[in-house]
């Protein structure tokens, strides 16, 4: 294998609201000729949101995709000409009801490469202070306060089925 990755055509088959889907012919380093299908996706942002108790505070919402509730921390996608840390302080504000006195960047992470672009950046929020915004007429949230020391049980136990909740809590106990 002596040749390079090369994107010889690539056309959008469909464009929706936060996601489009891209169909690329790709050739392979051997020289052959591969379709890939890329899900387009909108920038997000998530938030490990700690109360000054030190309780880290996750979100239970219904997912359509998986069909189940599930664990999460909360998170969403950029606005047009949003920058990632203000998109981070309006979620918060939708979807806990807390604005963050200090949001650390952590950094930054795709979701799922193999098939999409999208880029998650992780922001650790803590100095929390109530303040509420209008949620999302479509969304149904639970606020589900874990005290850290419940973190690792909660991690080894599987009841964490998302991503970007496994990989922030992971940080958190690694940095913290």
């Amino acid at each position: 294998m002596d040749g390079e990755w090369s994107t010889q055509a690539s056309r959008i088959i469909y464009e929706g609201l936060i996601l489009n889907l891209r169909l690329d012919e790709v050739r392979l380093p051997t020289g052959k000729i591969a379709l890939r299908e890329i899900v387009e996706h909108r920038p997000a942002v998530a938030m490990l949101p700690v109360r000054q108790d030190g309780a880290v505070l996750l979100i239970r919402q219904y997912r359509d995709a998986i069909r189940k509730e599930i664990l999460e921390i909360p998170a969403g996608i950029l606005n047009t000409g949003e920058s990632p840390l203000e998109a981070a302080r309006r979620e918060l504000q939708e979807e806990i009801g807390y604005d963050a006195g200090t949001l650390e960047e952590w950094g930054s992470f795709f979701t799922s490469p193999g098939f999409s672009d999208e880029k998650v950046t992780l922001f650790f929020a803590t100095d929390l202070v109530e303040s509420r915004l209008e949620p999302d007429d479509d969304e149904f949230i639970h606020v589900v306060p874990v005290k850290r020391e419940d973190i690792p049980v909660l991690l080894a136990s599987g009841r964490v089925e998302d991503a970007k909740t496994v990989a922030a809590l992971a940080w958190y106990l690694a940095k913290r």
